[in-house]
């Protein structure tokens, strides 16, 4: 089975960048499963109905979201009922979405339909979790293995590359992928572990990379430099879709990783 990962799409550039290079990458990586992280697709932050919509357009399977999922309050009853849009399954229970889901996934190898498991987490450091993302892996771990689940993909939403690289170790023979997002910058760690579990501690942004993180550059130095507000907008130069294809076999392990760095234009 093959998995292609997208890191977070900021706000309408990342929308379109997506759209207009997703039929390359269907080609070159054939994949049978898509996961987007969509937690900065409306304006740089949060996700709405509409926003999600044209993410699933593109060929979206399942999306991730992360620190900004609730920002925008009218997107609240969108994450109660969408089944494939799930938040950090560590946020308080009683927050809007849920933080895994299980789609069935038919290969193109003709191997036979697959459950396939998504979770979500978000770190502890420097972000604001209701509970311990470990503990919170283990109980979805329980509850997937229980119902059959053998291959496992996790979004894991972190501030730190310690706490991404002790998640991926964590992790390590247990799960499918542990790919990590929300520092936007692409990291050059990405590898197959030795239990089988395809890691990176961040896949970087799929939106402007002249910019600040996605913001526009002048804005987010005028912060730094002044220590006063300032609203940012949303870059638009130079888009780039980034993320991560990873192969995965018959027993929900990793076969291969390959970084995904492809420009827009």
């Amino acid at each position: 089975m093959k998995l292609l990962f997208i890191g977070d799409v900021v706000g309408s550039p990342g929308r379109k960048g997506l759209a207009s290079v997703m039929p390359r990458l269907r080609e070159s990586h054939s994949p049978d499963l898509i996961v987007v992280n969509g937690e900065n697709s409306a304006g740089g932050l949060g996700i709405t109905e509409k926003t999600a919509t044209e993410i699933f357009a593109c060929g979206a399977d399942v999306i991730t979201l992360g620190n900004h999922s609730f920002r925008q309050r009218e997107s609240w009853d969108y994450l109660d009922q969408a089944e494939r849009v799930i938040r950090p399954a560590n946020y308080r229970r009683g927050n809007p979405g849920k933080g895994h889901c299980v789609v069935e996934v038919e290969p193109a190898d003709r191997s036979g339909t697959r459950r396939v498991g998504v979770i979500n987490l978000i770190g502890m450091i420097g972000l604001d979790a209701a509970r311990s993302p470990f503990d919170e892996a283990d109980l979805v771990l329980d509850e997937m293995e229980k119902a059959g689940v053998a291959t496992v993909i996790v979004d894991f939403h972190g501030e730190v590359t310690s706490e991404k690289v002790a998640m991926g170790w964590y992790l390590d023979g247990r799960v499918a992928a542990v790919l990590g997002t929300h520092t936007h910058v692409p990291t050059a760690d990405g590898r197959v572990l030795p239990g089988g579990t395809a890691f990176i501690s961040d896949v970087g942004m799929t939106g402007a990379r002249d910019s600040v993180l996605g913001v526009k550059k002048e804005q987010a130095i005028e912060k730094m430099r002044t220590n006063m507000p300032v609203r940012f907008e949303t870059a638009t130069e130079d888009v780039w879709v980034m993320g991560a294809a990873v192969e995965i076999d018959e027993n929900g392990r990793a076969n291969s990783f390959t970084q995904v760095l492809e420009p827009a234009g």
